[in-house]
């Protein structure tokens, strides 16, 4: 195994950053929880976890064999403010080790997960994933849903010699553990790649924005993408407002607002009072519906919006036609052209659906999702062992198929494999890839006019 590298610094500022972002959240969180086993039918509710109860764990069982079961651990947000996106990421997993023991399982033996409630809440989280490997002794994990929740994780991962995969961590410029493992396809710069390629879509279209606004989450990741990290170094220190004014865009509104908004009138009279020719809104979760909404109730939309990483169904549903937002993964051509990921899309529909997901597509949160299930399993497969440091060698060195493509680990980027991103838009009521063309869905290109 090489020498894994002890760079705790950045994880230990992001995580007490995420710890600080944790506390806006829904203070009820952990009031209650709910929580279900695999393959059961039956639901429990269980007080939260105090010092002497144990925290929800939910287990998909390994099917019935002589061989001893291959354990991977992880936490998700079964509970609190991230739990309806991290809903998603547990049909996701539970879906992919049902596929996985169906087709033989890992090394010839079946594969157990079991999730532990993280209940959204970074020190949870890293005293969780301390308990899976020090107590539980679990073969493997895997990393939770949100950038703070992964921040806690990767600390402890990186402090026992563990291989990291993690679905969404966003504050790229902080993890420079040697073992983790990105299935985020945002690349190592997100900050300019993103930006980028939205003011792109805008400009192909011939009749681009003069002035644009800025709406931007407190979340360290979304003003990452919008700022840049104004304690870092070279490309780290732009962002989309930045880019958008040496493009030429006037900006006219640069709002940032906590990540526990409820009131969102006084944003949107902000917005409304700018009439920016295009809002560029540094989105989470629900963040781009409360916003539409104080906005309808003024009578006024944008001539066109962004919103960096929303969840897709409740945007669709706010009646946000011609929204645009970033994307790797969609269920239309060309991006269900592999039978093999077009199964998995309408599989995971199904299960969603099942879930009680309101929106059931595959998109990019299921998608990376799906693509950290690959690495680690990839990884131990390409190595032939669970050992993880040679599991961390053998994906460092070797390039990895994924749902979204080949990927290969640049150790020199913090294993980030580029920015593999394309503009979404909702149209006719659902979403489309809509640029570069290469890659848009047929038929369809981005729509956008300073007009409306």
């Amino acid at each position: 195994m090489r020498m894994i590298e002890r760079n705790r610094l950045w994880l230990a500022i992001l995580l007490a950053m995420s710890m600080i972002l944790a506390a806006c959240g829904d203070g009820d969180a952990g009031d209650e929880e709910t929580t279900t086993t695999a393959g059961d039918d039956t639901t429990a509710t269980t007080a939260a976890p105090t010092e002497t109860t144990e925290p929800p764990t939910e287990t998909t069982a390994a099917p019935e064999t002589d061989a001893e079961p291959i354990v991977i651990g992880s936490t998700l947000a079964l509970t609190g403010f991230l739990s309806p996106t991290a809903a998603i990421h547990r049909v996701a997993g539970e879906l992919f080790v049902e596929q996985l023991n169906e087709s033989g399982g890992l090394l010839g033996r079946p594969v157990e997960w079991v999730v532990l409630d993280d209940e959204s809440v970074p020190d949870q989280a890293a005293a969780l994933y301390e308990r899976l490997i020090t107590e539980d002794e679990v073969d493997l994990i895997i990393g939770p849903y949100g950038t703070g929740t992964i921040t806690a994780g990767m600390a402890v991962a990186q402090r026992y010699g563990y291989v990291f995969p993690q679905h969404t961590g966003s504050l790229t410029y902080a993890f420079n553990y040697e073992c983790q493992f990105p299935a985020w396809p945002t690349g190592r710069y997100p900050n300019l790649t993103n930006p980028n390629l939205v003011y792109d879509a805008l400009e192909s279209t011939g009749t681009p924005p003069e002035t644009i606004g800025f709406v931007i989450n407190q979340f360290p990741g979304t003003v990452f993408v919008a700022d840049g990290y104004a304690d870092g170094e070279g490309d780290d220190l732009t962002g989309a407002v930045q880019i958008a004014e040496e493009r030429g865009y006037e900006v006219v509104l640069n709002v940032q607002f906590p990540s526990n908004t409820t009131d969102w009138g006084p944003i949107a009279a902000q917005v409304r009072d700018a009439d920016p020719d295009f809002l560029y809104v540094g989105a989470l979760g629900v963040d781009g519906p409360n916003l539409i909404a104080a906005m309808d109730a003024l009578d006024y939309r944008p001539a066109g919006m962004f919103f960096q990483w929303p969840a897709p169904g409740p945007l669709l549903g706010a009646d946000a036609e011609g929204s645009m937002s970033v994307t790797a993964f969609e269920p239309h051509p060309p991006f269900t052209d592999n039978p093999k990921y077009a199964a998995v899309a309408e599989a995971f529909s199904e299960a969603a659906a099942e879930a009680g997901i309101p929106y059931t597509a595959m998109e990019t949160q299921a998608s990376a999702s799906w693509a950290a299930w690959e690495i680690l399993v990839n990884g131990v497969e390409g190595a032939g062992s669970l050992d993880n440091g040679e599991v961390c060698d053998y994906l460092v060195d070797n390039e990895i198929s994924t749902i979204f493509g080949p990927v290969d680990f640049d150790a020199d980027q913090s294993n980030y494999y580029g920015d593999l991103s394309f503009v979404k838009q909702i149209q006719d009521g659902d979403w489309w890839v809509v640029y570069p063309e290469d890659v848009a869905a047929p038929g369809r290109s981005i729509q956008y006019s300073p007009g409306g």
